[in-house]
């Protein structure tokens, strides 16, 4: 089995687990305890809080862990919505559609239960939301405006520094969901100027269970999750040690051996995008041409069933996945391939290729080799009475 789905989640490096592993057992204690087994472990908590703050170019006490990147879009949209509406009366929310559901439904469901207006944003056609569409919809009603960093399904990157030159000049809070970003692009709060960024370990090789919130010092925010005192009051429950070490250890060998991971993927990327498009028929990229993530090839090919595609894969022994999620027998697009302005016939054939550090150049060719031939048959089988794209 050739694994090509490292977007969904990618294995946990040998490096990582090594560096977690003692805090399962040996230094088990609870960091909110003041005897030393609690010492050892609050010690274990802050050296790895260090270590984010570093990397992230800000203060330790500006990042709070989390249980995942979701928790973390959670904490910054809610949180931040409410403490900016409490304080300044302010009640829109500016974020487009095609965020990750962790943004766009936690904003439907803030306008549903809690009154908020939402201003979508409009992305280009590769997907990507440019700093005039921001400007566009901004007012001194604007209590927060996320717009992620890098995109989960097409890999398209967002422009976050001319978008956070607007959003600064107004005193309007930027959040940016930064986790798939994390393991291939710099993620210095200052140069990207965003005001809180989310990331989840288990993309850039860390655990499962296990994200951080980074929250720029004076942006309100108010607790979603409460209890304890843990994590300066924004996120109460016992510290999960083993993780947050993992989470740490994961980040810092994403940063350090950045250059040459995308050194390794961009050539087996770009391999993929080249012969997909000249070798099968009716086959389109979806995404930016360039400014995409070195690891992340997305494609839609017509008249064809995304779901039914990633299914043959699997049974010739390819893990890849498909934008259009299969509901009842009723398959429909996402809404990121809807934003795009695909045709239905067009936005049902999606197809993810995500490439990681233990990809080589042998799958990607095993891989081009089978992909022409099941892209056929899905094709025919998709055409069959009853199983119209």
């Amino acid at each position: 089995m050739i694994y090509l789905d490292y977007a969904a989640t990618t294995p946990l490096d040998a490096r990582v687990l090594d560096a977690l592993l003692p805090y399962f057992s040996g230094d088990f204690g609870n960091p909110s305890s003041t005897h030393r087994y609690g010492q050892r472990a609050e010690a274990a908590v802050e050296t790895a809080r260090e270590t984010l703050a570093a990397i992230l170019h800000c203060r330790p006490a500006e990042l709070i862990f989390t249980s995942c990147g979701s928790e973390s879009d959670n904490l910054a949209l809610r949180g931040t919505a409410l403490a900016r509406r409490a304080q300044t009366g302010a009640n829109r929310i500016v974020t487009s559609r095609s965020e990750h559901h962790a943004i766009s439904r936690t904003a439907t469901a803030l306008e549903k239960d809690h009154g908020f207006q939402l201003d979508w944003l409009e992305s280009d056609a590769t997907g990507q939301i440019s700093a005039a569409s921001v400007e566009k919809v901004l007012s001194q009603d604007t209590a927060l405006v996320s717009v992620m960093y890098s995109n989960n399904e097409i890999g398209t990157i967002n422009p976050l520094r001319e978008i956070s030159g607007l959003c600064r000049k107004r005193g309007i809070p930027l959040h940016t969901d930064a986790v798939q970003a994390a393991a291939y692009l710099p993620i210095n709060v200052d140069d990207l100027g965003v005001d809180l960024l989310s990331l989840g370990a288990h993309k850039f090789y860390g655990p499962k269970g296990i994200g951080a919130l980074y929250i720029r010092q004076g942006t309100p925010i108010q607790p979603t999750q409460t209890g304890g005192g843990q994590e300066f009051g924004l996120r109460a429950g016992t510290h999960n040690v083993p993780l947050i070490v993992g989470l740490a250890e994961a980040l810092r060998l994403a940063d350090a051996e950045r250059e040459a991971r995308c050194a390794h993927l961009r050539p087996l990327r770009d391999r993929i995008i080249g012969t997909v498009l000249e070798e099968i028929p009716e086959a389109r990229l979806t995404g930016h041409p360039a400014l995409r993530v070195p690891n992340h090839a997305s494609f839609v090919f017509k008249n064809l069933d995304g779901n039914l595609l990633v299914n043959l894969l699997d049974s010739a022994g390819f893990a890849c996945s498909s934008g259009s999620a299969c509901k009842t027998g009723n398959p429909e697009p996402s809404e990121v391939l809807t934003s795009l302005g695909l045709e239905r016939d067009w936005a049902l054939g999606s197809l993810r290729v995500t490439l990681g550090t233990g990809t080589t150049p042998g799958q990607v060719e095993s891989f081009l080799s089978a992909l022409p031939g099941l892209v056929e048959k899905a094709r025919a089988l998709t055409s069959l009475p009853g199983r119209g794209a």
